[in-house]
């Protein structure tokens, strides 16, 4: 599988294609944002790792163009003290971050860990609830015949409450089914993506799906014709 590095040090970039080939990856490697969506469209990678901290076109801005066109997962590297840019970046729709300085051998895991979830939910198979559709391999959601353009994560959200309709799901057991054991994310990045995901189903008249239940956590509600 191929891996995207993107990092504007080099000498960080060479350890961490070093550790990715010993992994038996592929590497591409780029220096700066607007090389990054050039190697991305042209190199097709698997997975993105991404620093946010990049001159000209920063991180945060690459991931947002990528969402635009692409699904490719993304983990961000950050500075121990950039909490709202990792949180900013989650909500764009980044996989998982890894804080500098940090151990090759951790990001190795995370990228497998990254990759093992979202081909995970990609073959997973077309689940029906009322009006509602969601097809995780072909990424299209539905509502009433009607697309509804979800980002990666808000398609993951949304598989994991199509799987057990009508059963509150506690909050920091979603944030582990969606963003991996171990992650540090607080209640307002997950807030933030239900948000989202609410207005536009709402929007595409399934205005009942995603219902909070006090205390206890996130479930699928309705959503009848």
């Amino acid at each position: 599988m191929k891996i995207l590095v993107v990092d504007d040090d080099p000498r960080l970039r060479e350890v961490v294609t070093i550790a990715l080939e010993r992994a038996e990856f592929s590497v591409v490697t780029a220096a700066d944002g607007q090389r990054a969506l050039t190697h991305a469209a042209r190199e097709a990678p698997d997975l993105i790792v991404l620093d946010i901290g990049l001159p000209e076109i920063d991180g945060l801005e690459v991931c947002r163009r990528l969402r635009a066109r692409s699904d490719v997962p993304v983990i961000f590297l950050t500075a121990r003290d950039d909490e709202i840019d990792r949180v900013v970046g989650l909500e764009l729709g980044a996989d998982d971050y890894v804080t500098k300085p940090f151990s090759p051998r951790e990001l190795v895991a995370r990228v497998r860990a990254v990759l093992k979830r979202t081909r995970g939910a990609a073959a997973a198979p077309a689940l029906n609830h009322g009006v509602l559709t969601l097809d995780p391999a072909a990424h299209h959601c539905r509502v009433a015949g009607v697309e509804v353009a979800l980002t990666a994560t808000e398609m993951r959200i949304l598989g994991q409450l199509m799987r057990r309709p009508g059963i509150a799901i506690g909050r920091a057991q979603l944030i582990t089914q969606i963003w991996g054991a171990g992650t540090e994310l607080s209640d307002r990045t997950l807030d933030s993506h239900l948000r989202n995901l609410r207005a536009k189903l709402s929007v595409a008249g399934c205005d009942t799906a995603i219902e909070t239940v006090h205390g206890v956590g996130i479930r699928l509600g309705t959503c009848a014709a």
